[in-house]
This record gives structure tokens, C-alpha cells and sequence, in this order.
């Protein structure tokens, strides 16, 4: 690991980014939604998905291709809408306690939603954030020395941003579920289905007009 990135550079990157990835933002309060009525073990998912469209972002920044997408802002406006727009309807059906992603006791053997459809809503909330582009453009090229070859420098960084990126996704969803059983032990199911129901059409909202 040293021969390709120096230990002063690891030691400043790790809690660099640990900083950045466990601030509040889109994906971590989309993990800590679904952490509450779904459930961890589900939402790991969503986090396959996200972590996926990080990579890609994080990769693009490296070869410049971030660079030029945002020169041309309009491409992320269909992916910003119609995320932003599908998290804002799955928000409303939970504060209303419909759905697949709602809590209900009522239902205990509701359908649930599939894995896919979870994977989507963390791949197109990763990739249709300009900010998260804007972000890895400023922050991944001092880090990659240009006497070196590059992929393994870009694979080691990858996996430590992918590490630490599924970890603060973990601790967020966990922090949703422990809210979850909280609110569940009080009865308070349906301010629970509002709660996550509320939080999910904010994430929505960020996505299409952040």
C-alpha cells in the first residue's frame, strides 16, 4: 500500500473524507430513512447501489469526464426530477402509511420492495447529485501523484472511499432502525410512517431543487 500512496497521504485522506462522507447529507439521510422501516439488512441494498454511483462519480473525477458533465448541467436535470420526484411519491405513501417502504402492523406480510428497485434509489441518488461531482473533482486530484501509475493509486483510494462511505451509510441506517424500535415500543407507528415519510420527500426535494 505504501508504494503507491505514502502513509502522510493515507493518514490525511482517511479522516478527510470520514469527515465529508459522515456529514449529513442526501444518501446518509436516505440510509437513515430507510433504516427506519425497513430495517438495516434491507437497506444494505440501497447502499449497493449507492456505493456503486460513487464509484462511478469518484472514477469519472479522476479522467476528467466529471469535469465535463458539469459543463453541460442539463444532462442531470432528467436524472435530478425524476429521482427526486420517485423519492418525493415513496415519502408521501409512507407519511400516509401506504406502500412498500411503510411500517404497518396491520399488514405484517405486505409486499416489500425489491431488491432492485432499492439499488436504484441509491444509484440515482449517488449519481445525479452535481455536488457529489463537484466534491470528488476538488478533493481526489491532489491525492493522486502523477509519477506513479495511476490505477493503483485509483484502486486504493476507491476502496478506502467505499469503505468508509458503507460505513457511515451502516451507522446512519442503524441509527434509523434504533429510532424505529423506539417509536414502535411507544405505539407511535404511524408518527413513525411521518416521520420517515417526511424525511424521504426532504431527500427528495434536495435531489431535484438542491
Amino acid at each position: 500500500m505504501t508504494e503507491v500512496l505514502s502513509l502522510s497521504l493515507i493518514a490525511v485522506f482517511i479522516p478527510t473524507f470520514f469527515f465529508i462522507s459522515v456529514t449529513p447529507g442526501m444518501c446518509m439521510m436516505l440510509a437513515m430513512t430507510m433504516g427506519m422501516t425497513i430495517g438495516v439488512k434491507r437497506t444494505l441494498w440501497m447502499m449497493w447501489g449507492e456505493l456503486l454511483g460513487v464509484g462511478i462519480v469518484a472514477t469519472a473525477s479522476v479522467f476528467g469526464v466529471a469535469t465535463l458533465m458539469l459543463q453541460y448541467p442539463n444532462i442531470f436535470e432528467i436524472f435530478k426530477f425524476v429521482g427526486g420526484a420517485y423519492l418525493g411519491y415513496l415519502g408521501l405513501q409512507m407519511w400516509l402509511s401506504k406502500g412498500k417502504m411503510a411500517f404497518n402492523l396491520d399488514q405484517p406480510n405486505q409486499q416489500e420492495a425489491g431488491a432492485l428497485s432499492l439499488a436504484c434509489q441509491g444509484f440515482v441518488t449517488a449519481i445525479a447529485n452535481p455536488k457529489g461531482w463537484a466534491f470528488f473533482i476538488s478533493l481526489l486530484p491532489p491525492f493522486i501523484n502523477q509519477a506513479l501509475p495511476l490505477t493503483p493509486q485509483l484502486i486504493m483510494l476507491l476502496t478506502m472511499i467505499l469503505s468508509i462511505e458503507l460505513l457511515c451509510l451502516i451507522l446512519y441506517a442503524a441509527g434509523g432502525s434504533s429510532l424505529s424500535k423506539l417509536l414502535q415500543q411507544s405505539g407511535k407507528v404511524q408518527f413513525l410512517n411521518r416521520v420517515s415519510g417526511s424525511l424521504m420527500i426532504a431527500v427528495g426535494l434536495w435531489l431535484a431543487f438542491g
